[in-house]
């Protein structure tokens, strides 16, 4: 039982401390999500099964145990669909490390697992700013306050840029290389992958004036964004900016903002959509995001086509809406029943 006990926390400590962030390239989100997995099996484990972290073995990981858990989660600490499935997840990809490096122990636990199937969750509709809102948000921060300064040319690069809010945070000195007409942006996005980006000049401008504003242009390991009490921005700073400009721009706005809930990544998704409609590529915006496939980008398209469809709908019903008489005509003299019209 000893040997069996360390080699499930051995290999769940080299997971999550070697493997995600060394092998994967995991970012720091995802390995903090995958951790909270296993803190929470761990805890479900103690108190349900009266079984410590230091006593849990691969073996007593069955099926029932597995599935005890997950519906322990939905029922008892309320999680959603999509929470589940993400927990899930993590203990897929653990189970998948684990019995490569220890195949007779780790059997049963990855077997378990992949009988398990994700559960199926609502899709939730991404909230996207129209370029008008857009306009109106970059209008909100007074730049005549230090705080207010750094608010606009963060929303302004975030929508430029189409950045996730991480990859904003990461963003140093040495990363933004400026020209006469615009600048490059070196960014380290998921799985420490590498993309360099260009914004425009009217962006470039703000982040340009900014820096020298802020005196740091000779410190190339300085980060641009810094909160009040970090030099280093935070992603959790970076929604409660959006929280609060959000909130003015509804009060200021009632007919516009008009989704429930607004982040970060509502920016980024603008940024997606709005060059599918201005007829960029597809292809051109998945290397633009950084997306790993063309099929994470696809998601624009169908965003972007309930615009367009919007839009043809009203040309239509304008311009070639039948007179009553001539349909009432059409419908007697095809004797198409009326349950059909």
């Amino acid at each position: 039982m000893k040997h069996k006990t360390s080699s499930f926390l051995e290999l769940l400590n080299s997971f999550v401390t070697e493997y995600l962030p060394d092998a994967v390239g995991a970012s720091p989100n995802t390995i903090k999500s995958y951790k909270a997995a296993f803190r929470l099996l761990l805890k479900y484990m103690y108190q349900e099964k009266e079984i410590s972290a230091d006593q849990i073995s691969f073996d007593i990981l069955g099926y029932q145990t597995i599935t005890d858990f997950l519906s322990w989660l939905e029922k008892s600490r309320g999680c959603s669909a999509t929470t589940k499935n993400q927990r899930l997840s993590a203990l897929a990809s653990f189970s998948s490390y684990a019995q490569n490096r220890d195949f007779a122990a780790a059997s049963i636990f990855r077997s378990s697992i992949v009988k398990i199937p994700m559960k199926k969750a609502m899709h939730r509709k991404r909230a996207i700013f129209t370029r008008e809102e857009v306009t109106m948000l970059l209008k909100l921060p007074d730049d005549y306050y230090e705080v207010g300064l750094r608010d606009k040319v963060l929303l302004s690069l975030m929508y430029a840029s189409g950045a996730r809010a991480q990859e904003v945070c990461d963003l140093t000195v040495k990363d933004i290389h400026f020209s006469e007409k615009n600048a490059s942006l070196n960014i380290t996005g998921k799985g420490r992958k590498k993309r360099k980006i260009g914004i425009s000049y009217a962006c470039a401008s703000l982040v340009k004036g900014y820096i020298e504003h802020r005196k740091i242009a000779p410190c190339p390991e300085r980060h641009l964004f810094s909160s009040q009490t970090h030099e280093k921005m935070t992603v959790s700073c970076i929604e409660e900016i959006f929280k609060k400009y959000i909130w003015i721009a509804k009060q200021k706005n009632p007919g516009l903002f008009l989704d429930d809930r607004y982040t970060p990544h509502s920016m980024r998704h603008s940024t997606a959509s709005h060059m599918l409609e201005a007829g960029v590529p597809l292809v051109v915006i998945k290397n633009f995001m950084g997306h790993s496939s063309l099929q994470s980008t696809q998601i624009y398209a169908e965003i972007s086509q309930n615009t367009v469809d919007k839009h043809l709908k009203e040309w239509n019903e304008r311009w070639f809406t039948m007179p009553s008489y001539a349909l009432h005509s059409t419908v007697r003299d095809s004797k198409i029943p009326d349950f059909l019209n």
